[in-house]
């Protein structure tokens, strides 16, 4: 069975390595130019799924939450990963004043968490994860 198939059955990992192994895997199985809204409450491991899909897209850089600095823009090898972090924005109008298509210069990955924010900016073919924590300190990751 594919990582695909696999994550929409759900996948749960026993730790954040686990997390971040899982997403390198996805990563490369990303076709170019794909936006992934990453959906959970806080502390489910967006951000650690995140610093996955860096791994996996060749990015050497540190990956961290770009939660007040709002995105953050990492070359790896082939593609950008654009990781766009909504949570202080109050609605998609705002992410126009960030100039992302500037940095959206195919090929690309752009990882938003708290995509429910900017719901009417999201592409309507982005891929839809939902993190959670399960069985105490489990994480699934489910492709929606």
């Amino acid at each position: 069975m594919n990582i695909s198939a696999r994550l929409c059955a759900g996948i749960t990992t026993g730790s954040a390595e686990a997390t971040r192994a899982l997403a390198a895997e996805f990563a490369a199985t990303l076709p170019p130019d794909t936006t992934l809204a990453l959906h959970g409450d806080m502390g489910v491991g967006k951000t650690t799924f995140v610093q996955g899909l860096a791994r996996g897209l060749g990015v050497h850089e540190q990956v961290t939450s770009p939660t007040f600095a709002i995105y953050s823009v990492h070359r790896g090898a082939g593609r950008t990963l654009v990781h766009l972090d909504a949570y202080r924005l109050e609605d998609e109008r705002q992410v126009e004043s960030l100039l992302l298509d500037e940095f959206l210069v195919s090929p690309w990955v752009l990882a938003v968490e708290w995509p429910d924010k900017i719901a009417g900016w999201i592409p309507a073919n982005a891929l839809h994860l939902t993190l959670s924590i399960v069985e105490g300190d489990r994480h699934c990751v489910r492709l929606q």
